[in-house]
């Protein structure tokens, strides 16, 4: 019984400490804002997507995050134990941006999408606005390709 209670104490340990650290190794894609070239992460699994960027202490200004929804839904998003400053792009399916959102980190107010989205993009504040991207422009990437049913 010791052991076995030994055991789950290690792997509980082992999953704190996964949900305290930032995601880094997920899959990613290249997005293109006009001349912009972007290396964004994926989040595509529910525990991707709940994760995000949670726990990142910086992240490059051309890198971001992707959330991929399975079907457009209004998309709200918070900035709980999310560590730097951020602005969510909510896309419709052919990449075009619906509303930003600017949020504070550590913030559990909510930011939702306008209208039902499947994408959301992630980047540091500041990002769209330095670049005057603006709700109505469109982002480009193989993401983006419209779905054969």
């Amino acid at each position: 019984m010791m052991v076995f209670l030994g055991i789950l104490i290690f792997f509980l340990g082992i999953q704190a400490n996964a949900q305290n650290s930032p995601q880094m190794s997920l899959e990613r894609t290249q997005l293109m804002a006009g001349m912009h070239r972007l290396d964004v992460q994926l989040a595509l699994t529910p525990e991707q997507r709940q994760i995000g960027l949670m726990w990142r202490k910086e992240m490059p200004q051309h890198e971001g995050m992707l959330f991929v929804f399975d079907q457009p839904s209004t998309q709200c998003f918070w900035m709980r134990n999310t560590l730097i400053p951020l602005t969510a792009a909510f896309l419709e399916d052919d990449g075009t941006i619906v509303n930003l959102a600017d949020m504070k980190p550590l913030n559990d107010d909510s930011h939702c999408s306008a209208k039902p989205v499947r994408f959301v993009l992630e980047m540091n504040q500041g990002w769209f606005i330095k670049r005057q991207i603006k709700p109505g422009f469109k982002m480009n990437g193989q993401v983006f390709v419209k779905r054969v049913n």
